[in-house]
Formats: C-alpha cells, structure tokens, sequence
C-alpha cells in the first residue's frame, strides 16, 4: 500500500528510512510540508520521486492509499480530519488530538465513513514491551498489583532546533512523553478506570539553548511536572510522573508490580530494551527478548495498519487505543484543575499480541 506523507520535520527520517526498507507491504507514495525545502531535503535524501504542493494535492492523488500525519501535535486534528473527509485511511503521529472533543470527533468520523484510523505510538509492539507483555499473561508474577512509571528530564529547549511548541497548547510532557508510558501501560495491564492527579508550571518561562533560535524565550502555557495515578479496571493502581522541569539519575523507568514477583519494562521510547523479572529470593535477572523488533522499527504500527486494511482485520496500533490513552492523559490535566479524581469513560480491549512472522511484509528484524 501507497502512504502519502504530510510533515517531513524531525520524526520524517526514520519513518522513510522503515517504509519499503524494513517492512515491505508498504512503500512511499509522495510527500509534502509546508515549507517545501523540508520536503525536497527528505526527497533528495531518500530518493522520493513525488513532492506535493500541499496536503490537498496528496489527498486528490488516487495512488495514495494511508496519508501519515506527522506534523506538529496541534495540526495532528486538522490534517486527520481533512484527509478522512478526503477519503484516505490516516495513520497519525501522537498524539490523536489536543484534547478529547478532538479525538472523539476524528474517530466518529472515521467510523461514519468506514476508514481505518490509527497512529503512534507503536513501540509496544516491539520486543521489549512484547515480552514483559507475555510474561504477565503468562502470570508470571502473579496478578498485578500496581505499578510505577516516570519520564523526568529538563525538556527539550537545549537540545531541539525547534522547541517552542513543546511548551504550547497541544505540548508538555504528558502530551509529549506520555503517550508511550500510558500506550505502554495499557497493553500490559488493560483498560484504565480512573485518574487522580496534579500538575503544575514550574518555570513560566524557558530559554532555547539550540540553534536556530537559542537565546529566545519561550513562554510556557501548559503543565511541565505532573505527577498522579492510575486506576484500572482490573484494579491494578499505576502511579506515573512526567516532567521537563527534573534532574534525575534513573530518568526513565516502568516497573510491574505482582502478587508473585515484579517486572522491570524497557524505556517505551524503545522498541528493544533488557526485560528483568525480580522473584522472591532473588535479585533483578535479565530475561531473554522473544523474537521480535529491537531496532528502530517506527512504521511497525503503520505496516500492520496496511495488513489490517488488505486482510479486513482490526490493528494493533488503532484509534480505539489513541482515543483510550488521550483520555488518560486529558484526565491528569482534568483532575489537576478540579481538584479531583476523573472517571475514564472510552473502552479498551488490548489485540493480540504481536506475530513478527505474520505482520510487516517480508522483513523481519
């Protein structure tokens, strides 16, 4: 299947590097970007043929079968719903939307026009995640207790060239980071029930310290610590903090908490990562990775989207999941301001577990 590519910023690279490289059933149609020497360095670089004037043109191609959305997390609704509304099946980055009103409106909208929607992230589906995911199934560790999450770092002004709307509407840590932890936590223990949280601003401004545009200031509009938890519908309790306000030594880390034993999870930012399995009497023993993904496999979930589409079956990576984890992550900004705990109202069921034989073409890693 053909993808047609809106936004070729930083995120571009490595998707053009995967399509028709590593995952086979998918190839690249064209692109586009509203500054179009974006688009013709991409084009140079990994010799695309086709570069659109606009997102329109690439919508009125009929080659192009899925439009990949990966431009900036508040163009994310816009570019989604004029592409469904074009008639194309849309697989976005994250997240889905800015808020809820957003997210529901995309997904009755895909549903109203029978295309398939879905988007990042997708690194739950590679080994690392994978197998902490089967070993929990497996009951390992026996049933879940709760567990402990956390991303803290100082944000992104020092090193992007381009960071300011990390810290706008549509930005922050939880929109930015969160993602892969709540897209992480879900697939390992299920649907989520509730939130209760508490956010803040920290510094209500920061200092670009990268080029372009170092030295200029950035005022921030949007939580930078936020700390809560997580209730699921199994009644495991997850604790999670993100932050771009933090110093910390172990800045990323998931651990699984069982009636038998615990699970240390790789970084969700990752597709590989060590698994550690802690039973009683014992320290923290690596386990070996099942067969899988443990490169930069980013594409994973939009391969399994084209598979999805060509053999009438449901994705992995699919609006119901992005839906179910923008709430979760709406929720902590909710309960922040009302001061509060916020009842999670969409559905979740997690899909199978990954078969890397039998999704992604031909290549496996």
């Amino acid at each position: 299947m053909k993808i047609g590519f809106v936004g070729c910023g930083n995120i571009s690279g490595i998707y053009l590097q995967n399509i028709g490289n590593m995952f086979k059933n998918i190839e690249v149609a064209g692109i586009c970007d509203l500054v179009r020497e974006k688009a013709e360095k991409q084009a140079e670089t990994y010799g695309i043929k086709k570069i659109y004037k606009d997102m329109y043109e690439l919508f009125a191609d009929p080659e192009v079968d899925i439009v990949l959305n990966i431009t900036r997390p508040y163009e994310h609704y816009g570019v989604t719903k004029a592409a469904l509304l074009a008639g194309k099946h849309v697989y976005s980055e994250k997240p889905l939307g800015i808020n809820m009103e957003e997210g529901r409106e995309l997904v009755a909208l895909a549903e109203e026009k029978g295309l398939y929607l879905g988007g990042a992230p997708d690194t739950f589906m590679g080994a690392g995640i994978q197998t902490a995911r089967r070993l929990i199934d497996e009951g390992v560790i026996g049933k879940i207790v709760g567990a402990n999450a956390h991303m803290l770092g100082r944000g992104p002004e020092g090193w992007h060239p381009d960071p300011e709307f990390f810290y706008k509407t549509g930005g922050g840590p939880m929109l930015d980071m969160g993602p892969y932890y709540t897209t992480c936590l879900v697939n390992l223990l299920g649907e989520a029930q509730s939130v209760a949280a508490y956010g803040r601003i920290t510094f209500p401004q920061r200092v670009i310290g990268s080029q372009p545009h170092q030295g200029e200031i950035i005022d921030v509009e949007v939580d930078t610590f936020t700390t809560g938890a997580i209730r699921f519908t199994s009644g495991a309790i997850a604790s999670l903090t993100v932050s771009f306000d933090t110093y910390a030594e172990r800045s990323t880390f998931i651990e699984i908490y069982g009636e038998n034993g615990s699970i240390l999870v790789p970084d969700p930012n990752f597709f590989g990562g060590p698994v550690k399995l802690l039973v009683p009497g014992k320290g923290y023993e690596e386990v070996p990775l099942d067969p899988g993904y443990t490169a930069n496999s980013r594409a994973i979930g939009l391969s399994d989207m084209a598979d999805a589409i060509e053999n009438g079956r449901f994705h992995r990576a699919n609006y119901k999941q992005q839906l179910h984890v923008l709430e979760i992550m709406s929720a902590f900004a909710k309960s922040s301001r009302e001061n509060a705990p916020v009842a999670i109202e969409s559905r979740y069921e997690r899909q199978p577990a990954v078969d890397p034989d039998k999704i992604c073409g031909e290549y496996r890693n």
